[in-house]
């Protein structure tokens, strides 16, 4: 067994589990302060909790898309290392709470997510916006083209998946700078599915159309968010293209410094994701794909799926933990 085995081994081996735990546990802090309006400190309990368990992973770790630049941001910070320094060197992609607004507002879809690859594997993405379009598994390479027209996009799903195109609900998040979008895909007779926030969750409802009744997802949202949708559709098959918004001399000079040499550049999901994959995300609110965190009297349910990439294995797993203090 050669090098790259042995790290691919270990990752399945230590990681896949563990994941679950450090998106369990920043979950569980984060449900504490739901429907509390305090965006601000539900945040700042998911990252203290995912930190905590991060540290006792056996892994030499390093934070590519986090919670901002150092300066921006005291802990899970962009270059921010993490793990016990004992194992597989890693990327690692987090959002400890992607929906902060959701969850401060007890709405749909809260999460909290990461992804972590072999070393060098993930997209150093500056925290900008991209213009993103995805769908699930199951279709031929190319059935979604970024520079064609929202209604070229939706014919092409439709027609892939042998549906009308009335029978294609396409997921945008509600903002103005939508507005155009949202009347182009209206205008086709598809239906739209707006959320408020939570574009990781918007993409991610793509891999489970049946399930969630979401087919495609489109528009422009965080560019770290794109790479952490993309570990998922790595791990489960679905397609995804992405483009960074460099639309000023300073964005084009601080992606430069990330290594980005060309501002203009299509990424694929293969681009931003490379390697074998691990992903892992606990619903913090109920939402379309998982069950948020539920306080018993004597026990804590979370529900998780875990994906790995080089498998293609799709796990859920739904928890109930009566060592309380644990959390």
């Amino acid at each position: 067994m050669n090098v790259a085995q042995n790290i691919v081994a270990g990752l399945d081996r230590i990681l896949t589990m563990e994941l679950v735990r450090v998106t369990e546990r920043a979950a569980v802090a984060a449900a504490r302060l739901r429907g509390r309006g305090d965006e601000k400190a539900a945040d700042q309990v998911a990252v203290d909790a995912m930190r905590e368990e991060l540290n006792r992973l056996a892994i030499k770790g390093t934070v590519v898309i986090g919670e901002g630049e150092r300066d921006e941001a005291p802990m899970l910070y962009i270059g921010e290392e993490v793990g016990t320094g004992k194992g597989p060197a890693v990327d690692i992609a987090l959002d400890p709470l992607e929906g902060t607004t959701i969850c401060a507002k007890n709405l749909p879809n809260a999460l909290a997510v990461i992804a972590i690859a072999e070393k060098g594997s993930l997209l150093f993405a500056p925290d900008v916006y991209m213009d993103k379009i995805a769908v699930g598994p199951g279709y031929a390479d190319g059935v979604i083209d970024i520079d064609a027209s929202p209604a070229e996009n939706v014919a092409s799903l439709a027609r892939a998946k042998g549906v009308a195109v009335s029978d294609i609900t396409a997921c945008i998040l509600d903002r103005p700078r939508h507005a155009k979008l949202i009347d182009a895909v209206r205008a086709t007779g598809a239906a739209i599915r707006l959320i408020g926030d939570g574009d990781v969750a918007g993409v991610i409802h793509t891999t489970d159309a049946e399930e969630t009744g979401i087919d495609i997802y489109l528009g422009t949202g965080g560019a770290p968010e794109g790479v952490l949708a993309a570990a998922a559709l790595r791990c489960t098959g679905g397609q995804m293209q992405g483009r960074l918004i460099l639309d000023t001399p300073e964005k084009v000079a601080r992606a430069a410094k990330m290594g980005i040499s060309n501002p203009k550049r299509i990424y694929q999901a293969e681009d931003m994701a490379r390697g074998d994959v691990l992903f892992a995300a606990t619903g913090v609110t109920d939402g379309n794909m998982l069950a948020g965190v539920k306080f018993g009297r004597t026990y804590i349910t979370t529900h998780t799926i875990v994906l790995r990439s080089s498998s293609r294995t799709v796990r859920e797993i739904k928890a109930r933990h009566q060592d309380m203090d644990k959390f």
